[in-house]
This record gives structure tokens, C-alpha cells and sequence, in this order.
């Protein structure tokens, strides 16, 4: 009898001892609740904040069991690509220590080649950014144009490029660039986007960071918007690009995405004021053989696809494309609702492959000491023809994400 006692007890010990480990086990695996909200989520970027003490988690797992990679930076700025979750339901996933890449192999990586850095997804060369400026690619074009600070080029997943540098009707314009046109700073009228005019200019100021993940890979840069009607060049603007490419792309998809944020703040004292003018902002330049009035197509989330008649309206997104080495590719630049006079007035060239958010369409309006002034935007590269309601859906994801909150254990 006593010895059995000893065994129950020993049995009722180990159970004990287990369910120990269970909880504590559960209380370092922490879990969070992913909610759809109205609509139906798929292949959705999904992020969220966490605490850097999670970073040793680079895996979540639903309650059937299904992995899915986990990115969580320094600061605890965390992101995962929810593959699918229906509208007004919610999905719990827990935390896990799983490996940090696939086979050593980050899913989006980011070389540097000094002030220069490729991005790559899935091994292929998806993006460029010229930082310093580069060599000029002809000898007929003045140094004033010389310049660097932006996104060149840009390629689909079949392997074309949608963007052009230097074209020979626009020196100025670079893949996608960001710039003001007609402003006002300390009684001065700088120009930072006709550098022709020699008033204005932007400069590259350095590499902050840059990274490769799982999930996303990006980085940070620095530009100066610099006064060269000064008496001795003064910068009146600072510039800060973070840009995120994400892990989509991947299981035959025809498209993948990057997230395009410019923060700018006053470099001196006095505001820098915009007068209202038909362009300025962030600007993209598409392949040169989409050069001419039929060679390039447009369509706003308005419906419109007349070029004349979409310029100078507002859309939340506008996608431009064009043929391509046999093939149609392009891109839709999707307007954060959260910008400035969202949605914003676009110009539309029309017969050059040539777009921009202007927000300076509307008025008159400062950027002033103190007050940073964002952009944000969301960048969709595809090959084949726009889908309206695809593109409906993705701006919907990036206006509205999914909420996310930590529960308790």
C-alpha cells in the first residue's frame, strides 16, 4: 500500500512538474490576435509593434499549425504577410522561436555597393537606389543635372524595367524621385526639381540604415534640399526615404509591393512655402518606350483612363504601364489617406510617361519649423494589366491594415 502511495505521489509529481513546464512554456510564447476588420485579407502586410525583448521570435503559428516567418526589428517594429483571413473574423497566432531565414537565404536582401544598393526578392534584382550621384550615362548631359537620391530602376518579376534615368526630353526626372518645384524660402525662389534652372537641388546625405529579413528588407536614407540662390548654398529642407520591400512575389504571383515613406523637415528656421503649380512631389518616370501619346496607359481608382482628363484630378491610386520588350508591365503608386490633402491631385503627362502626386495642384501651403511633413506611399509592381478591383482591395489594405493586439497570458 505504501508503496503504491509512493507511486501516485510520484505520478501526481511529474503531472505537476509537466503542467508546470506547459505554463511557463505557453507564458514564454507569447500571442497576439490578428482582426481582419471589413474586408477580406489576403496575401496582406500586416505590422504591428512588439517589444524588443520578442526579437529571439521569428515565427508565429496558428492554431492548426501553419508557420509563418516573423520579422521583428530593434525597435520592436514587427511584420508578417497574413496569407489569408476573412472579413469580421479574427485568428490567434503564437509566437515562436523558429529559424530566422530559409536555408540562410533571407527572402528579401539588400547588397550594398558603396553608396549604391540593390534590393533583391527571391534572388532577383526587384529595385535599385542611387545614392550618391553615379556617373552620368552620356557625355552630352550638363553636370548641373548630376544627382542621385532615388529609385532606379524598378523591374518585374519578368524581368522588365519600368523606369527610365536621365530621359533626353526631361534630364531631371529619375525613376521615382522626390522634389519641389515652384517655393519660396527666406524671400528666395529656389527651384529643387528643374535643376536645369540651377536655383535648386537635391543632394545625397548618407545611408542611415539598411537590412534584409524574411518578411522585408529596406532602408533608410538621407537627402538635402539645398538653396543654391543663396549667397552661399543653404539647405532649407531634410529629407529622410524609409523604404520597405516585402516578401510577395513569391508561388506565381504576378506582382510584388514596397512601401515608400519621405519625411521632410525645415533644415533652417524659416518655413519653406509652396506655390500652387501644376507639379511637384514624388514623381515617377516610366520606361522610355512608353515615350508618346499611345505608348503608355493610365488608370486612376477614379476609372478614368483618358490622360488629359485625368490629369489634375484626385485618386486614391494610379497605375501606369506600358509594352516592354514584347510584354506589359507597370506600376500603381497607391496615396496613404493620411498624406497631406489625400486624396491628392496627380499631374498625367500626355504623351510622356510621366507622373506625379502635386499636392501643390490645390494651393499655397508651408512646411514649416517643427512640423515634419510625411508622405506615404505604397508602390505595386505587376506585370500584365491592371486589375481595378485588385488594386481596390490593395489600397484598402494599406489605408485600413488589420489591428493586431498582444494578449494577455
Amino acid at each position: 500500500m505504501f508503496s503504491l502511495f509512493r507511486q501516485l505521489s510520484g505520478a501526481m509529481a511529474s503531472l505537476a512538474a509537466i503542467t508546470s513546464a506547459v505554463a511557463a512554456a505557453a507564458a514564454d510564447n507569447p500571442q497576439i490576435e490578428v482582426s481582419a476588420g471589413a474586408q477580406d485579407r489576403r496575401d496582406c502586410v500586416v505590422a504591428f509593434s512588439l517589444n524588443a525583448s520578442d526579437r529571439d521570435f521569428h515565427e508565429i503559428e496558428d492554431h492548426e499549425g501553419h508557420r509563418l516567418p516573423l520579422q521583428i526589428e530593434a525597435d520592436g517594429h514587427a511584420t508578417f504577410l497574413e496569407p489569408s483571413l476573412k472579413k469580421n473574423t479574427r485568428k490567434i497566432y503564437t509566437l515562436r522561436r523558429g529559424p530566422l531565414t530559409t536555408n540562410g537565404v533571407h527572402a528579401v536582401h539588400v547588397v550594398s555597393r558603396g553608396d549604391r544598393l540593390d534590393v533583391q526578392l527571391n534572388g532577383q534584382l526587384v529595385l535599385g537606389y542611387q545614392g550618391g550621384a553615379g556617373e552620368l550615362p552620356r557625355g552630352d548631359i550638363k553636370s548641373i543635372y548630376h544627382r542621385g537620391g532615388y529609385l532606379h530602376p524598378i523591374i518585374s518579376l519578368a524581368g522588365k524595367t519600368i523606369t527610365d534615368d536621365y530621359p533626353s526630353i526631361h534630364l531631371h526626372h529619375h525613376g521615382i524621385w522626390a522634389a519641389w518645384s515652384r517655393t519660396t524660402f527666406e524671400g528666395r525662389h529656389p527651384d529643387f526639381w528643374n535643376m536645369g534652372e540651377g536655383t535648386g537641388t537635391v543632394e545625397f546625405a548618407g545611408l542611415e540604415a539598411f537590412w534584409s529579413g524574411p518578411v522585408q528588407g529596406g532602408f533608410r536614407a538621407r537627402h538635402r534640399y539645398v538653396d543654391l540662390t543663396a549667397p552661399q548654398p543653404t539647405t532649407a529642407l531634410n529629407e529622410t526615404w524609409e523604404i520597405r520591400v516585402y516578401r510577395l512575389g513569391a508561388g506565381g504571383t504576378r506582382g510584388w509591393l514596397f512601401d515608400f515613406t519621405a519625411t521632410q523637415n525645415c533644415a533652417q528656421s524659416s518655413a519653406l512655402a509652396l506655390t500652387k503649380f501644376l507639379y511637384g512631389g514624388i514623381g515617377f518616370r516610366g520606361n522610355g518606350a512608353w515615350n508618346g501619346e499611345g505608348n503608355a496607359f493610365f488608370l486612376t481608382s477614379e476609372g478614368e483612363t483618358d490622360r488629359v482628363k485625368g490629369n489634375a484630378t484626385r485618386a486614391r491610386w494610379c497605375h501606369i504601364s506600358g509594352e516592354v520588350a514584347g510584354s506589359r508591365a507597370g506600376i500603381a503608386i497607391l496615396c496613404h489617406p493620411d498624406n497631406f490633402a489625400a486624396p491628392q491631385p496627380m499631374r498625367i503627362h500626355p504623351n510622356e510617361p510621366f507622373f506625379a502626386y502635386a499636392p501643390s495642384q490645390l494651393g499655397e501651403f508651408e512646411i514649416e519649423p517643427a512640423k515634419p511633413f510625411v508622405a506615404r506611399y505604397r508602390c505595386v509592381v505587376q506585370d500584365g494589366p491592371p486589375d481595378r478591383g485588385e488594386l481596390d482591395r490593395l489600397w484598402n489594405d494599406y489605408a485600413d491594415p488589420p489591428r493586431v493586439q498582444r494578449l494577455a497570458r
